[in-house]
């Protein structure tokens, strides 16, 4: 396989992978080229290599660099941005993590919590069956953030040893 070709194919398939982790494809797509990139990236590059358009190219940076996953570089002399990924995987996935529950879990909790606080007949069995549904869903997306917490706080040695003694 020649480096065009892997190339594409990584940048296509960390598209994939980002749509499992809830970033759009070419979100993705562009957090991949940047992260092969050995050098810091202007729009006009990375619209060009991907094919997209500016304003997806530009909303796609904003959003990256909101993720905490790109960084605008400027250089000295010019009016071009420039952008880089950060390289480090961990960082990367330690990242993804903190903003998925920053934009899904604690979102979700907010919600469980004001149901919880829903009027009304308590000894009624409609009532009940629901705050019933809502306390057990709520203390199911409770550990989820403590485990997720719990990852964002670990370094990576302590995750793999953790991960090694569970394959025991």
């Amino acid at each position: 396989m020649k480096y065009n070709e892997a190339k594409d194919k990584f940048i296509q398939t960390w598209g994939t992978l980002g749509s499992s982790w809830g970033i759009s494809r070419t979100m993705a797509q562009v957090h991949a080229l940047l992260l092969i990139s050995p050098d810091p990236l202007s729009a006009e590059e990375i619209m060009e290599d991907l094919k997209i358009s500016r304003g997806n190219a530009n909303m796609t940076i904003r959003d990256l660099i909101d993720w905490g996953l790109v960084y605008k570089e400027l250089r000295a002399g010019e009016r071009k941005e420039y952008f880089k990924a950060e390289k480090d995987i961990w960082k990367v996935a330690k990242q993804i993590i903190k903003e998925r529950r920053k934009r899904e879990i604690e979102p979700v909790l907010g919600v469980l919590e004001e149901l919880k606080q829903m009027e009304g007949n308590k000894t009624d069995k409609k009532h009940k069956a629901l705050v019933d549904a809502v306390t057990n869903i709520e203390g199911v997306v409770e550990k989820a953030d403590f485990a997720l917490e719990r990852a964002i706080k670990l370094d990576e040695n302590a995750l793999v040893g953790a991960l090694f003694k569970l394959f025991k």
